[in-house]
């Protein structure tokens, strides 16, 4: 009998990625910044300099590295109007139909967020899409860390997928950085938080579409 290759398995990213959300994430950070007086930024200016852990992207932007209490402050802020403001964000362009073709072709795929799991599982299901996964994961314990450790917990709890064979697509350096320090691949989208030139360095292809990146994963796949 020949050697069972498990099927390829896509692990989604969701704010900037699924969920196009950047309007309400510049909105959220730039009334962060007004709690310490700081000055607006625009969505260009942040996505040129956003860096995961986030106090390093405030430190990026103040100078210096935030105190505890400042972070606090900031980061209660930042969740308080990102609350606010998202409930006016949807789908990204064309992702029903990118999901439902990998899901009908056999494969699985999950969703990994630092957005927190008690926010993230009630939004998805709101999208109309939770059945498109095998696993829903958002962030637990503080905010403001890596996806890191995340992945490595995700990809453990998911049965029959091999991280050689899983393809994770996100927006923002850390989802690359996390996927291969799983052994995973990863494709970035410049559709969210970061710009193109921050994704280049990383090491993983850099794409402009969703279906862009599907197709990549594909490769990938196959290939491993």
């Amino acid at each position: 009998m020949g050697r069972h290759i498990p099927a390829a398995h896509i692990v989604w990213d969701w704010n900037g990625t699924l969920f196009h959300d950047n309007e309400a994430i510049i909105r959220a950070t730039n009334a962060a910044f007004a709690e310490l007086g700081l000055p607006p930024i625009t969505l260009e200016k942040y996505r040129a300099l956003y860096c995961v852990p986030v106090p390093k992207f405030y430190e990026r932007l103040m100078g210096r590295v935030p105190t505890h209490d400042e972070w606090v402050l900031m980061d209660d802020a930042f969740h308080r109007h990102y609350a606010l403001h998202s409930v006016e964000c949807g789908l990204a362009d064309g992702v029903e139909p990118l999901l439902a073709g990998w899901q009908d072709a056999g494969r699985s795929q999950s969703i990994l967020s630092m957005y927190g799991h008690e926010q993230l599982v009630p939004l998805v299901r709101r999208m109309g899409i939770t059945e498109r996964f095998v696993r829903v994961d958002g962030r637990t314990g503080p905010s403001g860390g890596s996806k890191a450790e995340h992945m490595v917990r995700h990809l453990g709890a998911l049965r029959g997928v091999a991280p050689e064979r899983t393809v994770v697509i996100g927006d923002a350096a850390d989802d690359a950085v996390a996927a291969l320090g799983a052994g995973a691949h990863a494709v970035l989208y410049t559709g969210g938080s970061h710009s193109r030139a921050s994704l280049e360095g990383v090491g993983a292809p850099v794409v402009d579409t969703l279906a862009e990146a599907v197709r990549e994963a594909e490769r990938l796949a196959a290939a491993a």
